[in-house]
């Protein structure tokens, strides 16, 4: 027996390479699942001569295949060859000739797929409780929801019975269940892993998720699985990054949004309000910058997905079933995809209407933020509460997932501390798509110092392996577009990101590019008058000149006189040098606008000046 050994990546290869056989590790698997006892957690348990034949196959311990001998299991809307897939609906269920392109991936690398798990019908839920094989239970505490639509995946990886599993989200059903059962969920960027095999939800916003008890697995069987897949419409080819740790920490100059005070949501669930506290503060210690926003808009969005479009969209998957065999189809799920029967077509284009109109909105509030960090889930529900109320503690779980895949963002749930009452912590680290490594990378600092066991497991989490420091990143082109019709425009003082002028810029059509600095040649003021409160930038040779932070805007060519008609004296357009020696246009004040001002030269930064402005008094 192996009850010893934690089933995390980097135990497996030293177990097999110390001379264990993947017969054992698969003798093991089957004895925990028994030790578990919970029949609902597989919609399709593979027998385990079967595994124990795969195993064999495998030969010779190849250390150079990346999951050679290990044991993970598959969402059952996502295609195993020769194994029906039944997204949890019996009258759906088909038997498909082939794997889906993920799972072919994985099994090519070495890894033994033991079997389908359960999960909310048709991927329609975030509680785990909406199937016909029976829910399974949580690993951490029953008495709590196990989490969806991915309930089995994360609870056998919550139980350590398997490496990792695959799920699904489209509102959060990669995130939700990890947070419940103490473990990672990793959701990529959509496209990163090819849907090809997948039983749809919402075809447009769909992606395969990864469970695993670490970070640093669940990145490595997402390196493993991702690749460009031609039969998949909606695969995208994003370069593949590696996990990087730079000194003192990855979230060291980050700057992270998190919700603001009014807008933060945990429906009085004061522990789970103390634990995000505690982890926030966590990154702020780090060396990041903490930057709290009006989540409103996001918010909007995420209520969004279970009405019109995207309602009709998780529709067209099972129309004809629930024309032909309404009983077929979960009361709950049926009672909210039936929903779309009426709604038209008008309706379904309102709805992306509305949603290009609420991402304009939140684009001031995200532009410059590196990261969002928010609680996985805002409190927790029971068994019991779903049982009087199956649909708003549902609701409840999505508030900060639902609007990620509309968003087009990746995400990381990451296990912290465990609250004050022993319930697990989470948070969820975003990022713009594409950015998978950086979200992870931070999300992998928590395990460095957030003491937790893995999932429901005794197993302390090992120490992650040293990474790589990051290699410096290109920065954006100047002039965005091989049409030359943007300029680049530095800006130092109130059109900053989430400043009372940045509005000006962004009504015509400006887009962020990226923080800099001046090269260290510069004077820098607080001017007098307002408001708004103006800072003054002058070029100059003293010795007293010094770098100062400004952030790139792009502007459209077409724009820009209606721009410099707004620039009030002392202040005017002309060209400044950034560090780098290149020149770019942006803000710079006469000299004779000085008298009376501020020398803030050694704060080099306005919102530094403003923030001690703001600071109350010792």
């Amino acid at each position: 027996m192996l009850s010893t050994l934690p089933f995390t990546l980097s135990a497996l290869r030293n177990a097999y390479a110390s001379g264990v056989s993947p017969l054992d590790v698969i003798e093991d698997v089957y004895a925990r699942l028994d030790r578990i006892g919970d029949p609902h957690i597989f919609i399709h348990l593979c027998p385990k001569a079967d595994l124990l034949e795969q195993a064999r196959a495998l030969g010779d311990h190849d250390p150079d295949q990346p999951l050679w001998g290990v044991p993970f299991a598959v969402k059952d809307n996502i295609d195993v060859a020769g194994i029906p897939t039944t997204a949890a609906c019996p009258a759906y269920a088909y038997t498909p000739d082939t794997d889906a392109f993920v799972v072919a991936r994985l099994r090519a690398a070495g890894a033994l797929m033991i079997g389908k798990t359960n999960l909310d019908q048709f991927a329609t839920g975030l509680v785990g409780l909406r199937s016909p094989y029976g829910a399974p239970l949580n690993s951490v505490d029953p008495a709590i929801v196990p989490g969806g639509s991915s309930a089995g995946s994360a609870v056998v990886v919550g139980h350590g019975a398997v490496a990792f599993s695959l799920g699904t989200d489209t509102a959060g059903s990669g995130r939700v269940p990890a947070a419940l059962n103490n473990i990672v969920g990793l959701k990529p960027t959509l496209g990163t892993l090819s849907a090809s095999g997948v039983v749809p939800a919402c075809r447009t916003l769909d992606t395969v998720s990864i469970f695993a008890p670490t970070v640093e697995d669940a990145y490595a069987v997402f390196a493993t699985a991702r690749g460009y897949d031609a039969a998949d419409a909606y695969s995208r080819d994003f370069d593949p990054a590696p996990l990087t740790a730079p000194a003192p920490a990855p979230a060291h100059g980050l700057r992270i949004g998190i919700p603001d005070a009014a807008s933060a949501l945990f429906f009085g669930d004061t522990a789970q309000h103390a634990a995000f506290a505690r982890d926030v503060a966590r990154l702020s210690a780090s060396g990041a910058q903490i930057v709290e926003v009006d989540f409103s808009p996001l918010y909007a969005i995420a209520a969004m997905l279970y009405q019109g479009a995207w309602v009709a969209e998780r529709h067209t998957v099972i129309a004809d079933l629930l024309a032909s065999d309404p009983a077929a189809v979960h009361p709950v799920t049926r009672q909210i995809v039936g929903l779309a029967e009426t709604l038209s077509a008008d309706d379904a284009f309102r709805g992306f209407y509305r949603l290009a109109d609420l991402k304009r909105q939140a684009a001031p509030m995200l532009a410059g933020l590196d990261l969002l960090c928010v609680p996985t889930i805002p409190d927790f529900a029971t068994v019991d509460e779903l049982a009087a109320d199956p649909i708003g503690p549902n609701n409840r779980m999505g508030t900060y997932t639902n609007f990620v895949n509309l968003m087009d963002m990746c995400g990381i749930a990451v296990p912290t501390a465990p609250r004050c009452d022993g319930r697990p912590g989470s948070v969820t680290l975003l990022a713009r798509a594409g950015q998978d490594a950086l979200a992870a990378s931070v999300a992998r600092d928590f395990e460095r110092d957030c003491p937790r066991t893995m999932g429901a497991t005794p197993f302390a989490l090992p120490q992650p392996a040293p990474q790589p420091a990051p290699k410096p990143a290109p920065q954006p082109a100047i002039q965005p577009d091989a049409t030359d019709s943007r300029i680049a425009l530095a800006v130092c003082g109130a059109h900053m990101t989430g400043l009372p002028l940045n509005a000006e810029l962004t009504r015509l059509g400006a887009h962020f590019l990226r923080r800099d600095k001046t090269a260290p040649r510069y004077k820098f003021y607080a001017l007098a008058g307002g408001p708004p409160v103006r800072p003054g930038l002058v070029r100059s040779s003293g010795t007293d000149a010094g770098s100062v932070a400004v952030e790139l805007w792009s502007l459209p060519k077409t724009a820009m006189g209606a721009f410099l008609s707004g620039i009030p004296a002392p202040l005017a357009i002309g060209s400044v040098e950034l560090a780098d020696g290149t020149w770019v246009k942006g803000f710079l004040c006469e000299t004779d606008g000085t008298t009376g001002a501020r020398d803030i030269t050694d704060l080099g930064d306005w919102r530094r000046y403003l923030a001690l402005q703001t600071a109350p008094a010792s």
